[in-house]
């Protein structure tokens, strides 16, 4: 009987069946779990039938072919992302083309969504779906985004729905530091605390199988700045909820040729000193999913001449930024939206290159300058 999670046994019968196919170093174990090196991501796109059919027809190429990785939010598209991938996976499970041991999901939720279009009033619709009963008063944060576990079991519920799946491999708080826009650090403890408590009690009902931050500014910037998160103090917060044995497992992270912060920039306390993310998260041994990689498609087209030295036997633009993103250390998946089967099977061709050194990356680098 299959298990309704992704499993150490599914994901490694997944990449033995590309071992011929791909490139040592396309599937890396992480959380006992074994990941491609890319990721299909489902930001992007209109809220509308057309795209929900080109995201469906896109994670059957992806699974397919070498990608067992599907990230997607409740809010992106209007829950239409996670409605298509839902879909898709359930009909390629049902025509016994994959099992879902073999396939690793993540999905996000912190921001206020809607439901399939986009309604003529935003405010009001937020008001009566969300806030008169799901959202505490004073926890609203810019009149979009929320950390009350009351109102992330409904998301979380909703998200489960959409997916077609009793449980969800990781779940991802979505940009929690929005919400120090509005409130004190302190107070906003107190809200990860209450946030990871609840995950923690998901884990143990058998809904999210580890869980941890999807962010895009918190831990790119300097410790100074009012947005930043440190990943050690969350951590601990993780260890205050679940105890040693918590499953803050995994976070993401914008990162791409174009942000190459969390490979370069040292702002991780660690000891006594400041150590960058991707170092810190790889001694914590985290998942790291780097978001953005190809900059919401802008990376795919004309890029500078020294990105060249980045793909050898890669001729696109977008394989040669994938390439850089999957092979930084401490980098587990890179992910890319993919609408189109073309460019499915385009990125995937990185995937038959070995990832490059680090001593490759920093040389290339050097030579950038």
């Amino acid at each position: 009987m299959s298990l309704p999670y992704a499993s150490p046994e599914g994901t490694a019968r997944y990449a033995a069946r590309f071992e011929s196919k791909k490139s040592r170093g396309h599937f890396r174990l992480s959380q006992g779990l074994w990941f491609s090196s890319l990721g299909i991501g489902s930001y992007l796109g209109g809220v509308d039938d057309a795209s929900d059919a080109a995201y469906e027809e896109s994670l059957g190429e992806a699974l397919l072919s070498g990608i067992n990785v599907a990230d997607s939010a409740i809010n992106y598209r209007a829950q239409r992302s996670e409605r298509a991938f839902g879909r898709a996976l359930k009909k390629m499970i049902e025509e016994g083309v994959i099992s879902r041991e073999e396939v690793i999901l993540s999905t996000k939720g912190g921001f206020l969504p809607y439901e399939l279009d986009i309604p003529p009033d935003p405010e009001l619709y937020f008001r009566k779906r969300f806030v008169d009963s799901l959202v505490p008063q004073g926890e609203l944060v810019q009149g979009c985004h929320s950390l009350s576990p009351k109102f992330l079991e409904d998301q979380l519920k909703c998200s489960l729905e959409n997916l077609g799946v009793e449980c969800v491999d990781i779940y991802f708080l979505h940009n929690p530091e929005l919400q120090l826009s509005e409130i004190s650090s302190s107070v906003f403890r107190a809200r990860l605390l209450g946030a990871f408590s609840w995950l923690e009690e998901k884990v143990r009902e058998g809904r999210i199988r580890m869980y941890g931050t999807a962010t895009w500014s918190g831990y790119r910037l300097r410790p100074d700045q009012p947005d930043y998160l440190a990943l050690e103090d969350l951590l601990c917060l993780a260890r205050e909820a679940g105890g040693s044995e918590h499953h803050f497992r995994a976070i993401q992270v914008p990162f791409s040729l174009a942000m190459p912060e969390a490979w370069i920039f040292p702002n991780q306390r660690f000891g006594a000193g400041l150590v960058p993310l991707l170092q810190l998260a790889k001694r914590k041994s985290l998942t790291v999913m780097a978001s953005a990689s190809l900059m919401q498609g802008r990376l795919a087209g004309p890029v500078p001449d020294f990105m060249g030295r980045f793909g050898a036997g890669l001729g696109k633009p977008a394989q040669r930024a994938l390439q850089f993103a999957r092979s930084v250390p401490g980098v587990t998946t890179a992910l890319a939206g993919m609408k189109r089967r073309e460019h499915v099977q385009e990125n995937l061709q990185t995937a038959e290159i070995a990832p490059l050194t680090e001593d490759e990356l920093i040389l290339m680098f050097q030579k950038s300058g």
